[in-house]
């Protein structure tokens, strides 16, 4: 026996395809990482956070040290903030205000640091 041919039970027409749907789609940028907005300010509320305590202790060369760290800084962050500590670091030494030494955490004003909080 035969098989019997398919039956097509759809009677109805495709549907049109609206053009200016089509045109949104292909000009409607998809979002990746790159595009996204990052939001600047945990990481410069940390940046001062760093620049205020050098400020109200004043010296050039002083030193943060890691307890001056975590009691300072790092227990007053939230979460945005905490995800911003180590960039808020990287840009103030980049920008060569701080210096950090080999532990990774203890802390050195340089003096355009300094300059910029006199």
């Amino acid at each position: 026996m035969k098989p019997s041919p398919k039956k097509n039970y759809n009677n109805a027409k495709p549907s049109p395809k609206n053009k200016n749907n089509s045109n949104n789609n292909s000009s409607r940028k998809r979002s990746s990482s790159k595009d996204k907005k990052v939001d600047v300010a945990p990481k410069n509320e940390v940046k001062e956070m760093f620049m205020g305590w050098f400020k109200r202790n004043r010296s050039l060369g002083q030193i943060m040290t890691k307890e001056d760290v975590v009691t300072n800084i790092i227990k007053k962050l939230d979460s945005k903030q905490n995800d911003a500590l180590a960039e808020a670091m990287n840009e103030l030494k980049y920008n060569g205000f701080i210096e950090v030494k080999e532990d990774g955490v203890t802390l050195l004003l340089t003096k355009k640091g300094y300059e910029s909080i006199s």
